[in-house]
């Protein structure tokens, strides 16, 4: 009975060995975040000779690619200040595997053959069928921003993979910032109506988000609330304008609401083109430039066509010009709400003369310490979860940050509806006290506008 009882022992004490892993890293995952490589637990990383030749051309420039790439050919130098890269070498972080330079890109299978053409994607598919064929005891995996390349991978039987890292799982269940409670009574919305507040059970909400916004409802009325982290208690809003903006539906009032409230330092508004997005952060910032010693208005260059900024003609102002006319054509309109004569038309003409009002592209900003400034982020969605945290760690004191942009319009190659740094910013901070979030669902441009949304 003895010698059953230990043998039953020593058969629930195996475990299964997991298989280990080799992920070889494409151009693209490192543009994207240059410490990919510590994303990968105990398992082991190999980069492509190919990859380092092509990261040499890119890391010229002031683009957030240009400083990824300069940023990981420091990382691998400090990793390996004696080792060869052509033998493996540990990533030095607690619980991870090692990592090298693959030279070899000549397998029997020639990706370069198969696809008639020679170039860098092929050449690194062949360094992950190599890698397959000398390490057949470990599941080798390709790990690229790049779907084309992760189709070609899985068409010569190589495992490919997206990087997960700053993916979130469900896009459509993305916090939205706003909730609709009905069936309430009549009594407790005229008691908010005449207090201006309630406490969060008195509406049957546990465990308000700090921020969150609520449109109470009954058969009759309904009113316009948040939950304010500082009182605790739903606290109701009043339609605001900023200079003669005027919200026209309430997701813009909460918008605008958050856009002005000094207790909030990061906002982001999530919405498709023509929700008002750039133009009530605009109007707000505008609004408040007393409070700042600045307000920036940056958005990411993403070039149209492949044509880098370095093609057009003139000087670096007029190179910048076409990609920030949407931020022009927003301060002009609100200009057009008064005329000419006008204080505060005059003052929006000496805020740009006087610089207090800048538009400039991102590149800029990286390495500044940006204090006392209002700062608004246009087009979002086209930064990389790591773009958007090197942003929000610029801020220093009397800082205010605004993200606008729209999910489902991507102009960057290498970036998705769920791996962008909007859905990423909005996905992980929805809970802290000074942020806040709104997405805005109707259009208000106008009728032809919302028609091409709604229908093309």
């Amino acid at each position: 009975m003895i010698k059953k009882k230990t043998t039953l022992a020593a058969k629930t004490s195996v475990k299964k060995v997991s298989v280990k892993k080799i992920f070889v890293l494409d151009t693209s995952v490192i543009l994207y975040n240059h410490s990919a490589l510590m994303s990968f637990e105990d398992n082991d990383v190999a980069i492509p000779i190919t990859v380092l030749e092509e990261l040499d051309n890119f890391k010229k420039g002031n683009d957030m690619k240009n400083f990824e790439a300069r940023e990981f050919i420091r990382l691998i130098d400090k990793l390996s200040p004696k080792a060869t890269l052509r033998r493996w070498s540990p990533i030095g972080k607690p619980a991870t595997g090692k990592f090298k330079v693959i030279m070899n890109e000549q397998s029997e299978i020639d990706a370069q053959l198969v696809f008639g053409e020679s170039k860098p994607d092929h050449r690194i598919l062949n360094a992950a069928l190599v890698l397959s064929k000398e390490h057949p005891d470990k599941k080798v995996i390709l790990v690229t921003k790049d779907i084309n390349l992760r189709l070609k991978a899985r068409a010569l039987n190589v495992n490919a993979e997206d990087f997960e890292t700053g993916k979130i799982k469900d896009v459509e269940s993305l916090y939205t910032g706003k909730t609709i409670i009905e069936g309430l009574t009549k009594s407790v919305i005229d008691a908010i109506y005449a207090d201006g507040f309630c406490m969060p059970a008195d509406v049957g909400i546990k465990n308000p988000i700090p921020n969150q916004y609520y449109i109470l409802k009954n058969t009759r009325s309904s009113v316009l609330t948040f939950y304010d982290p500082v009182s605790e208690r739903i606290e109701k809003i009043e339609k605001k304008s900023a200079l003669r903006i005027e919200p026209r539906n309430a997701e813009q009032i909460f918008a605008l609401h958050a856009i002005l409230n000094p207790n909030v330092k990061l906002v982001t508004i999530q919405g498709v083109a023509g929700t008002g997005k750039t133009l009530l952060a605009l109007a707000g910032a505008l609004e408040q430039k007393r409070n700042y010693k600045q307000i920036f208005l940056a958005r990411p260059i993403v070039p149209l066509s492949n044509k880098d900024i370095g093609f057009l003609p003139g000087d670096i102002k007029s190179k910048l010009n076409p990609y920030m006319e949407p931020l022009w054509d927003n301060l002009k309109f609100i200009q057009s709400q008064f005329g000419e004569k006008d204080k505060e038309f005059k003052n929006i003409n000496e805020s740009v003369e006087n610089e207090k009002l800048v538009i400039t592209p991102l590149a800029y900003i990286r390495g500044r310490s940006i204090s006392n400034v209002f700062f608004i982020v246009d087009e979002a969605q086209n930064l990389t979860p790591h773009e958007v945290k090197t942003i929000i760690t610029r801020a220093g004191e009397n800082t205010k940050i605004i993200f606008t942009g729209d999910i489902y319009q991507i102009d960057t190659p290498y970036l998705d509806s769920q791996s962008n740094g909007l859905s990423y910013l909005i996905d992980k901070i929805k809970h802290h006290p000074i942020y806040a979030h709104i997405r805005l669902e109707k259009g208000e441009r106008s009728e032809l506008a919302n028609l091409a949304t709604d229908l093309l």
